[in-house]
């Protein structure tokens, strides 16, 4: 989810969005569906146990980190809600990007977001924070001191959960070298171009204390124009699923793709195929998407009209280490 850094970005993004956006795609029988007809970008999901799902996404409708919920996955409703009323002593008051909440072993729920650094604006650092009950819709409460920040490297950004089947918890994020490109495309579409990993790093059973050095499993290559980002991480069988985004987020060649590994640490192969384009059932720039960790649901965003970037849905098919919508 790379985002704001180039306000001029926008008039791009708005270039390229074609006027069947403006009736956006339907509930149906195959494929995605429109599942919040709002600003809601980047969403990340968790289910509680009572089964009722939880999406939360980048700031927006006057929200830090905003909520909705759904208790079939297809029918959802914005929260009037803030996930996350305070922030920590590192951070600014805008850019609250990607959020994405996963549960503890003792029932409450961490937050990871990328916030802005008082230390380097325009540039980000991941931010934790835990829920004050059990309640996945928060409120949240942040830690104070960031999961990571590789300020010299550009940032980080789009931190995502995962829970292994030993039991061990990791965090997947995406380094913004982008950040400090050299102009052109995402600021990074002149050479020398620079690279924008993606770190997996393990963390204790708290879901933000780093454990060891965080290692690279992917990057950015010539088929992914100047990007990968919004990393998402699942296990299906034993295979790991490394769901990903190339390009700009206001291009209109802006996709989701996937990796796969036979070890969490890789190697990723990267497939090269997109589960999700610009054109696909009338999307448009689709991506920053999360898949469940049962492997058969999807958020992602779109562009809907003018600026906003509303979230859709999908039910997903795993088939070897192939993927398609149902």
């Amino acid at each position: 989810m790379w985002t704001h850094y180039l306000p001029s970005l926008w008039a791009l993004g708005l270039a390229l969005i074609p006027s069947v956006i403006s009736s956006p795609i339907d509930i149906r029988t195959t494929g995605p569906w429109l599942a919040l007809d709002t600003d809601f970008p980047d969403p990340g999901f968790v289910q509680a146990d009572d089964g009722t799902w939880y999406a939360f996404g980048t700031n927006g409708n006057n929200r830090t980190v905003q909520v909705a919920k759904s208790a079939d996955f297809k029918t959802w409703t914005l929260l009037d809600k803030e996930a996350l009323p305070t922030l920590a002593g590192w951070e600014t008051q805008i850019d609250h990007w990607a959020p994405d909440v996963v549960r503890r072993n003792d029932g409450k729920f961490v937050l990871y977001y990328s916030g802005e650094a008082q230390e380097m604006l325009r540039h980000h650092c991941i931010g934790t924070a835990v829920s004050e009950s059990t309640d996945p819709s928060g409120p949240y409460i942040p830690n104070p001191t960031p999961l990571s920040c590789r300020l010299d490297q550009g940032g980080s950004i789009d931190a995502s959960g995962f829970l292994d089947k030993d039991g061990t918890r990791y965090v997947v994020f995406k380094v913004d070298g982008n950040s400090i490109g050299n102009g052109g495309d995402c600021n990074n579409g002149i050479a020398p171009l620079k690279p924008t990993p993606i770190l997996l790093q393990r963390v204790d059973t708290d879901g933000f204390t780093p454990v060891g050095d965080a290692v690279q499993i992917l990057d950015r290559d010539d088929s992914d124009g100047p990007l990968v980002e919004a990393p998402n991480l699942i296990l299906h069988g034993d295979t790991y699923f490394l769901f990903y985004s190339t390009h700009c987020y206001t291009d209109e060649a802006y996709d989701v793709r996937w990796a796969t590994a036979s070890e969490i640490t890789g190697p990723y192969t990267k497939t090269g195929k997109q589960l999700v384009k610009s054109g696909d059932y009338g999307l448009v720039s689709p991506g920053g998407g999360t898949v469940c960790g049962c492997g058969d649901k999807m958020l992602f965003h779109g562009f809907c009209g003018g600026d906003r970037r509303c979230t859709y849905a999908a039910e997903v098919r795993i088939d070897g280490v192939n993927v398609e919508f149902v």
